[in-house]
């Protein structure tokens, strides 16, 4: 049984309730910046990968390298779903002990999509940092993506935290 499972398994077509969100399938590489009052600024390289399982769901996995490329810096994980035609939800894992779950809106024309999440829960184990809020927009225009997160954390308000770019690969 897990022998087919782990099989290259034949080119399937997206969930009909999440053929909408086509366009954000793929690999996705580009640059970003972060800023935030307790730390020193900085960039970064990221990659974004959207898959999907034929099921009405996108998989989502994010990893992020210092701008030299030397060392990892932060990855997440995690699922995008739709509600509908103009509703989404991302449920995501972080390895630093953070779990976050965001509803917002969703604006899909052609091969262009806008969401706007805000979180609705955020999860931390005993001993992550005290995120309390996140805000997350996103664009795709053909071939590039680009983001922000908004971030309240350690006694901060809700405000910008990162901002990235990033070209289809694939």
């Amino acid at each position: 049984m897990l022998a087919a499972v782990l099989e290259p398994q034949p080119t399937i077509a997206p969930h009909p309730d999440i053929a909408h969100l086509a366009p954000l399938l793929g690999t996705w590489r580009g640059r970003g910046q972060g800023e935030y009052p307790t730390i020193e600024s900085f960039e970064y390289l990221e990659e974004v990968h959207f898959g999907h399982v034929g099921r009405p769901f996108l998989t989502y996995r994010q990893r992020t390298r210092s701008v030299d490329g030397s060392r990892p810096m932060h990855s997440e994980t995690g699922y995008l779903r739709a509600l509908g035609e103009n509703r989404i939800e991302l449920i995501l894992a972080h390895p630093t002990g953070i779990t976050e779950i965001c509803e917002g809106k969703l604006v899909a024309e052609g091969d262009s999509l806008r969401i706007e999440l805000d979180s609705t829960t955020i999860g931390r184990s005993s001993t992550a940092k005290s995120v309390t809020a996140l805000g997350r927009s996103l664009a795709v225009d053909g071939d590039t993506l680009s983001y922000t997160v908004r971030m309240a954390a350690v006694d901060q308000p809700l405000q910008h935290h990162l901002a990235a770019t990033m070209r289809r690969e694939n």
